[in-house]
């Protein structure tokens, strides 16, 4: 839908100058646009970029004379990824989901479905489903018995939602996630070896056949408001109790929550994150991509880890970490430098080992 310089600004809450009428189709940077679309100019090194393409309007940084690049209009942002958030939504038509229900969805009779639904082909929706208004729901998405989905939803493609799975408003799900399969969760009749390394830190005085036993999820899945879970992300219901994601966060791509996991507000897990079954994780926790946090563990408010950093024990409210094992940044940062003066260090030593000798050897002649 075509936009005007007006509008981009009002849905952006900045301050635009001159044509406030250009009619705007898109986005582009700022050598690639054409006439009818913005250019994203928000840091002046982008800015020469604007001569080399054809837009008539850019969105600048705040203080930039826009009139020196040759545009009719300008938008002014102090915070151009805050910016971006809302210039994307502007201009994201979202999926093409056909309102009404598809002739070729299986809908329980038993299951509600609020007002205003888009339901995609093949469908599948189970017994005592409830979902809420405006629902837009992506072909092949399977909802089992007694889920209950609030208003807003936006589920894509392929997605699986297991049985009494409670969901928030406005959920956003990625094709092929799956929330609430069954936890790994499995015994053995003896003490395992897993159990006695556990207890010994590595030592283990025999080692025997074992045989596993599965051990069920009667547990379900609960998720706030706000939340976005990633494409094939996996979130595992609970043995007893649910499994919890809370309001607002964000799970990326191929993120695994394991069995009862208690997941926060407003948290950030990115790519490939794992999560082992029993953790707790505060509010506001970030989790860079293939970060690992072992299972029956506490991550308190704020933390923040770095990218493949892998937490196997409590970290407190507010650290910083990274590294394997974790510790905090600052500590690995200086770490990785001193590994870096080994080998340097190791030749001074072997320097003055030589001088030592050579010092000794003419101590014994005198």
């Amino acid at each position: 839908m075509a936009q005007t310089v007006e509008t981009i600004a009002k849905a952006l809450n900045a301050r635009a100058e001159g044509d406030l009428q250009l009619p705007i189709d898109g986005a582009s940077e700022p050598s690639a646009a054409g006439e009818r679309q913005i250019a994203l100019a928000m840091d002046p090194k982008y800015a020469p970029g604007i001569a080399q393409g054809k837009a008539r309007a850019a969105i600048l940084w705040e203080g930039a004379d826009w009139q020196s690049y040759g545009l009719s209009a300008a938008i002014f942002v102090a915070r151009p990824r805050l910016a971006m958030a809302g210039l994307s939504k502007a201009f994201d038509p979202g999926p093409e989901i056909a309102p009404g229900i598809h002739p070729t969805a299986v809908i329980d009779p038993t299951a509600e479905i609020g007002a205003d639904p888009a339901i995609g082909p093949f469908v599948v929706i189970g017994r005592g489903v409830r979902i809420g208004a405006n629902a837009r729901i992506a072909a092949h998405v399977m909802i089992s018995e007694g889920a209950r989905i609030g208003a807003d939803a936006l589920i894509l493609q392929g997605a699986k939602i297991g049985a009494r799975v409670v969901i928030g408003d406005r959920f956003i799900c990625q094709p092929g996630a799956v929330i609430g399969a069954d936890g790994f969760s499995f015994v053995t009749p003896e003490k395992s070896g897993i159990e006695e390394i556990r207890e010994t830190l590595g030592h283990r005085d025999e080692i025997r056949q074992q045989s596993w036993t599965r051990i069920h999820s009667l547990g379900t899945v609960e998720i706030g408001d706000d939340v976005e879970i990633g494409a094939n992300a996996c979130i595992d219901r609970g043995t007893v109790r649910a499994t919890a994601i809370g309001r607002g966060t964000k799970l990326d791509n191929l993120v695994h929550v394991g069995h009862n996991v208690q997941v926060g507000d407003d948290c950030l897990l990115c790519g490939q994150v794992g999560i082992a079954g029993s953790t707790r994780i505060g509010n506001r926790v970030v989790l860079g991509g293939q970060c690992g946090v072992s299972d029956n563990i506490f991550v308190g408010d704020d933390v923040i880890a770095g990218g493949a950093t892998k937490i196997m024990s409590n970290a407190p409210a507010g650290r910083v970490l990274l590294g394997y094992p974790a510790i905090k940044m600052d500590t690995h940062v200086e770490a990785w430098k001193n590994i870096r003066r080994l080998s340097r260090l190791f030749a001074q030593v072997s320097e003055l080992r030589e001088t030592v000798t050579k010092l000794a050897q003419k101590g014994s002649a005198e």
